[in-house]
C-alpha cells in the first residue's frame, strides 16, 4: 500500500494514511506533537479534534502518541488509534522495523558524496542540545546514519540520511558536527535563522509494517512550501 496523497487538508492537518488503527499525519514546522511547557496546543490535540468531528465521536478520542520530531522540523508522524496498535507500534519502532528517511538541506558539502556518520551522542538536557564526539565520552550513546547528496543547488544541498539510531538530535548534531549545519538551524551552527523558526529538516519517508494487518505501509510526506524546497521539488 504506498499513498502520497492528502485525504484531508482541514485545519491546515495534512493526514498521509489513515486506517482504523492508525493515523498518519505531515507535521508542519513549528508544531509539536506533544505538549510542553510552552501550553502551546499540540498536534497530537489537532488529530484528536479531527478524528472526533470527522466521525462524530461522543466523549474522548483514544490517540497514542507512538514518536517525536523536533519542533522546527516537518515531516511525518505517526499517531496509534487503538490501544491495541501502540504498543506494537512503540516495538516496531524501538526496534527499529520502521525505516525512516529524512531529507536536510546544508550550506557546505559534506566530504563525500554519500557515506556513513557514527557519533557518540552526549545530552545536555538543561540546554536541550546533543554533543557528537568522535570518541566514546561517559554517559554518552552511539549514534549512526547514512547519508548522500541527491541534489546540487545554487547555495546549497540537498541529503537524503537513514538512520540506524535515534537520538536526540542525532541527524541535527552529526551533521554540525563534519560542517554541515542544517539551513536555519542556529542551535547546531547554522549562520542565521528561517524567518519562521523552521530549519530545513524533513522527514520525508516511513516504511513499516501494519502492526495489526501485517500490511507493508509506504509513505511520502511533501516538504513545506518555501523557495528552497520549492526549488528541489521542481
Amino acid at each position: 500500500m504506498s499513498q502520497d496523497k492528502t485525504l484531508s487538508n482541514k485545519d491546515n492537518l495534512q493526514v498521509l494514511h489513515e486506517d482504523n488503527h492508525i493515523i498518519i499525519v505531515n507535521k508542519r514546522a513549528g508544531d509539536i506533537v506533544q505538549g510542553d511547557k510552552t501550553g502551546d496546543k499540540p498536534l497530537s490535540e489537532v488529530v484528536k479534534s479531527f478524528i472526533k468531528e470527522k466521525y462524530n465521536k461522543p466523549g474522548n478520542v483514544y490517540l497514542g502518541v507512538v514518536h517525536r520530531l523536533d519542533r522546527p522540523t516537518s515531516g511525518i508522524v505517526v499517531f496509534s488509534k487503538t490501544s491495541k496498535a501502540l504498543p506494537r507500534l512503540n516495538k516496531l519502532f524501538q526496534d527499529k522495523e520502521a525505516k525512516k528517511t529524512y531529507w536536510a538541506v546544508v550550506k557546505n558539502a559534506p566530504p563525500n558524496d554519500s557515506g556513513e556518520l557514527i557519533h557518540f551522542m552526549k545530552r545536555n538536557s538543561k540546554q536541550n542540545k546533543s554533543y557528537a564526539h568522535k570518541n566514546e565520552v561517559p554517559d554518552s550513546k552511539k549514534a549512526i546514519l547514512d547519508y548522500r547528496i541527491i541534489k546540487k543547488l545554487d547555495n546549497y544541498f540537498l541529503l537524503e540520511i537513514d538512520l540506524h539510531t535515534g537520538r536526540h538530535h542525532q541527524i541535527r548534531s552529526q551533521l554540525s558536527a563534519i560542517g554541515c549545519p542544517i539551513k536555519g538551524d542556529l542551535k547546531y551552527g547554522f549562520d542565521r535563522s528561517n524567518k519562521d523558526a523552521s530549519i530545513h529538516l524533513h522527514s520525508r519517508e516511513l516504511k513499516f509494517l501494519h502492526p495489526v494487518k501485517k500490511e507493508p505501509i509506504h509513505i511520502i510526506a511533501p516538504p513545506p512550501s518555501d523557495s528552497i524546497w520549492d526549488a528541489i521539488m521542481n
